[in-house]
């Protein structure tokens, strides 16, 4: 029986810690907060997405420059590898009708209980408000606790320390001070600054359902939200990363919004030629194709406050509203983060190549990913891949 230590009690430390313990070693999972799993607390509270139904391919292109890394891991441990290991938690799930995967009880708090008990069972010993500070200059591991700082060297240390955009939960990045090959730091699935009216700031807290949005040949479907600030939500967050780096570049992007996605501009033509008579433009809009007001002066704000009156071109701006987006809301305020150690830092098992029996695992690791259950998806994985990574080292 080999003493492995596992830093970082989120999903993929847990994981990890899970793995490893049924597999006979002696696991200690360090948590510098005073609870495990609290960013899984968090996500379940918008329900707990825990993977995607998508077709594989697609899956795995989700995580763009990263996919051909994450690849043979998420084969290894698939989205039906995750949906069978929370059931098996007594946590049965269902796929919504964007094909999101969620637990029936659309709550992160009694998979984590249940998960906890298991870990117990296993022998699985947590230390809370360790908080994990390098190595000493002889290679110890070192940990500041409420006892003073202690050293401990096992066998093997899997590193699962999260990103570094939700602080207040224990993911600070703070550990990058102590890893070579670190990429920097940049907020991914966040929100973007856009220079609104003073009218259009009035519909913040406003959704904007069922529409598309477009950026270079990328086109997605899904929901934004209206901010003060800008935009957020689930289409702008598929785009964050090349939305993102187009800012960083240029200074600006260009989103172009279809309200409408499933009418062609045909069809919208057709229904906008239909008898506005003394009807106001904004109700006409209203009444022949449902236009919320929010929409309606989304539509003002990218084509300007006098929108065409021709059916023709007002189908076709209903098609294609450009809206310029100026910066990045910060990492402080960003759902995940990218950046993190190098791919090429670690090998094929996930060890660092400059610390043989060092593992990482996790959002640590420089891959990005859109909301929709791939963050957590990735998680578990790379949990796993660390974890047979740690135990093949072990056995040599």
């Amino acid at each position: 029986m080999a003493a492995v230590a596992v830093i970082g009690g989120g999903p993929a430390g847990l994981f990890a810690a899970e793995t490893l313990a049924a597999a006979g070693h002696a696991v200690t999972v360090h948590e510098r907060m005073p609870s495990v799993g609290r960013k899984l607390l968090m996500a379940g509270r918008g329900g707990l997405n825990l993977t995607h139904s998508e077709d594989f391919e697609a899956f795995v292109a989700r995580y763009a420059e990263a996919a051909p890394r994450l690849r043979p891991l998420l084969e290894a441990f698939p989205p039906s590898a995750l949906i069978a290991w929370a059931e098996g938690l007594g946590q049965p799930t269902f796929v919504g009708s964007s094909g999101r995967v969620f637990p029936k009880a659309m709550k992160a708090s009694p998979l984590l209980r249940a998960w906890l008990g298991r870990l117990a069972d296993l022998g699985v010993t947590i230390r809370t408000r360790s908080d994990w500070r390098g190595w000493t200059d002889d290679g110890a591991l070192r940990f500041h606790t409420p006892e003073g700082e202690i050293a401990e060297r096992p066998d093997a240390t899997i590193l699962a320390l999260g990103g570094a955009s939700w602080a207040k939960l224990g993911s600070d990045g703070a550990w990058a001070a102590w890893l070579d090959d670190v990429a920097t730091f940049r907020p991914a699935n966040m929100g973007f600054d856009v220079g609104w009216s003073p009218v259009m700031q009035g519909f913040a807290g406003q959704p904007l359902k069922g529409i598309a949005l477009g950026f270079g040949d990328r086109t997605v479907r899904g929901e934004a939200m209206v901010a003060r600030y800008g935009l957020e939500g689930g289409a702008l967050y598929a785009l964050s990363a090349p939305l993102r780096d187009a800012i960083d570049r240029d200074g600006a992007a260009t989103v172009s919004f279809d309200l409408r996605p499933d009418m062609t501009a045909g069809a919208l033509t057709a229904r906008l030629a239909q008898g506005r008579g003394s009807q106001s433009l904004s109700n006409h809009l209203r009444k022949a194709l449902k236009l919320s007001p929010v929409e309606i002066n989304l539509l003002r704000e990218a084509h300007g406050k006098d929108l065409p009156s021709e059916p023709g071109a007002l189908g076709r701006a209903i098609k294609a509203a450009p809206i310029r987006l100026t910066g990045v809301q910060p990492l402080a305020r960003a759902i995940s983060s990218a950046g993190g150690v190098r791919l090429d830092a670690v090998d094929d098992h996930l060890m660092l190549k400059a610390r043989p029996g060092v593992f990482l695992a996790g959002e640590m690791l420089d891959w990005e990913a859109p909301t929709g259950g791939y963050l957590l998806q990735a998680s578990f994985a790379t949990g796993l891949a660390a974890a047979l990574g740690a135990e093949k080292w072990l056995e040599h």
